[in-house]
């Protein structure tokens, strides 16, 4: 099943945000999650399975270094195509 994925990564106390944002995004893409990332969210593009699991290990890589919130809100109704853009 093919499913989108609203994703903001909060990393808390981070002097510099961009980093453990694009750890995060990379660890997405590894999975082969399509990932649009926009200023203040990320969509994610993918199958159920490989969504959730690409999120349990970006999620990891980056909560190993910095304490962190992710927000996240899931359809398998409206899964979209996302379009790259630069954070």
């Amino acid at each position: 099943m093919e499913i989108s994925a609203e994703l903001s990564l909060y990393p808390l106390g981070a002097e510099e945000l961009g980093g453990p944002i694009r750890t995060f995004a990379q660890k997405m893409e590894d999975h082969g999650v399509e990932l649009s990332t926009g200023f203040m969210s990320s969509t994610a593009v993918g199958t159920l399975d490989r969504v959730f699991e690409a999120l349990k290990e970006a999620f990891a890589a980056v909560a190993e270094e910095h304490p962190c919130v992710l927000v996240a809100k899931f359809s398998n109704a409206c899964p979209v195509e996302p379009k790259r853009q630069s954070p």
